[in-house]
C-alpha cells in the first residue's frame, strides 16, 4: 500500500513538473514570438525600402536581359543573344579590359599608397597631423563631378601639369592627357588613384589602433627596424582593413562611370570605355533595354567573382581571423 502511494505521488509530481515546464515552454515560445514581430516592425521600412529599390530592380534587370526591348514597344524573347553580344562584341570586351586595367589605379595602387601613409602617420608626431590627414581624406569626400571638372582642368593641354613641365624642361613630355590615345586611360587611372587612396589610408590607421602595443615592443627587442616592423606586425593585423579596402576600390574600378563620363565620355575613340558606359549608352540612348540588362548582369557577376577571390586571397590561413595581441610574448 505505502509502495503504491510513494509510486503515485511521485507520478503525480512527474506531471506537474510536466505541466509546469510545458506551460513556461510555451510562454517562452510566445514571449520569443512577440519579441521577433516587434523587432520586425522595427526593421520593416529598411526592409520594404531595400526590396522595392534593391531587390526588385535586379529581378526586373534579370528578366529584360531576356527580352529584345526598347523600353516603348512589345518586349520580344530574346534567349541567350543579349549575353552572347556581351562576349563577341569587341568594344565590350575591350570595356572589360580597361576595367582590368584601371583596378591596378583604382585599387592596387590606393591600397599600397594607404599602407604607406598610415605606417608613417603611426610612427610619427607632428602638430597639425589631425589637420595633414583630414586633408587627405578629402577627396574621398567630394562629388564626382568636382573631380572631373577640376581634373580636366589640370590635364588640358594649356593646364597646370603642362605649365609645370613647360617650367621644368620637360616640355617634350606636355600633351592633352585626355585626348591623347595612349595617356587617356592612364590618366584616368591617376585620377581614381588620387579619389582613393585617402579612404584605404583612413581604414589603416583604424586598423593600426586597435594592434596591440606589445607585439611592437617585442619586436623592437628583437632587433626589428621599422620597416621589418610594419611587415612582421603591421601588415599582417591589417588583414581585415585590406580586404575591406579591396573590395570597396574594386567595386569602385569595375562600376565606374561618373568620373569617365565627365571627364571623356569613353574617348578619345573608344580608349577610355568601361561596361558600365555602356550600360548607361544602351539603356538611354540606342534604347535597348535588353542588350543594357544583359551587360548589367555579367558586370554584377564579375564584381561578385572578384570580391570573392579577394575575400579568399586576403584571408587568415586558418580561415579564422587572429585576436589581436595572440601572439604575446613569443618570439
Amino acid at each position: 500500500m505505502t509502495l503504491t502511494s510513494s509510486t503515485s505521488s511521485t507520478s503525480s509530481t512527474r506531471s506537474i513538473r510536466s505541466a509546469v515546464t510545458a506551460r513556461t515552454g510555451r510562454r517562452r515560445r510566445s514571449a520569443l514570438t512577440r519579441v521577433s514581430w516587434s523587432s520586425l516592425l522595427y526593421v520593416a521600412p529598411a526592409l520594404i525600402f531595400f526590396v522595392v529599390f534593391v531587390i526588385y530592380p535586379i529581378v526586373v534587370s534579370i528578366r529584360t536581359s531576356f527580352y529584345n526591348y526598347d523600353g516603348l514597344t512589345v518586349a520580344t524573347p530574346a534567349g541567350l543573344s543579349n549575353y552572347v553580344n556581351v562576349f563577341v562584341d569587341p568594344d565590350l570586351r575591350a570595356a572589360l579590359l580597361h576595367s582590368l586595367l584601371l583596378l591596378v589605379f583604382y585599387s592596387a595602387l590606393p591600397v599600397c599608397i594607404g599602407l604607406v601613409l598610415a605606417g608613417t602617420m603611426s610612427r610619427i608626431r607632428v602638430y597639425g597631423l589631425t589637420v595633414f590627414r583630414a586633408v587627405l581624406f578629402l577627396p574621398q569626400i567630394l562629388s564626382s563631378v568636382v573631380v572631373a571638372v577640376a581634373w580636366r582642368g589640370l590635364l588640358a593641354s594649356d593646364g597646370p601639369v603642362n605649365g609645370v613641365l613647360e617650367h621644368v624642361g620637360l616640355g617634350s613630355l606636355a600633351t592633352s592627357w585626355l585626348g591623347n590615345f595612349n595617356t587617356a586611360l592612364p590618366s584616368i587611372g591617376i585620377i581614381g588613384t588620387w579619389v582613393e587612396y585617402g579612404l584605404c589610408m583612413v581604414l589603416f590607421l583604424a586598423g593600426i589602433v586597435t594592434i596591440d602595443r606589445s607585439l611592437y615592443e617585442a619586436a623592437r627587442l628583437d632587433g626589428a627596424g621599422p620597416v621589418r616592423e610594419f611587415f612582421a606586425v603591421t601588415l599582417p593585423a591589417l588583414r581585415p582593413q585590406i580586404s575591406i579596402a579591396l573590395i570597396l576600390t574594386i567595386t569602385f574600378a569595375l562600376r565606374n562611370f561618373d568620373l569617365i563620363w565627365n571627364t571623356t565620355r569613353g574617348g578619345p575613340g573608344t580608349s577610355t570605355t568601361v561596361p558600365s558606359l555602356f550600360v548607361y549608352l544602351d539603356a538611354f540612348q540606342n534604347r535597348e533595354l535588353g542588350q543594357a540588362s544583359a551587360l548589367a548582369v555579367v558586370l554584377t557577376i564579375i564584381i561578385l567573382i572578384v570580391v570573392a577571390i579577394v575575400q579568399v586571397a586576403v584571408r587568415e590561413p586558418s580561415g579564422r581571423p587572429r585576436p589581436v595581441g595572440a601572439e604575446r610574448g613569443t618570439r
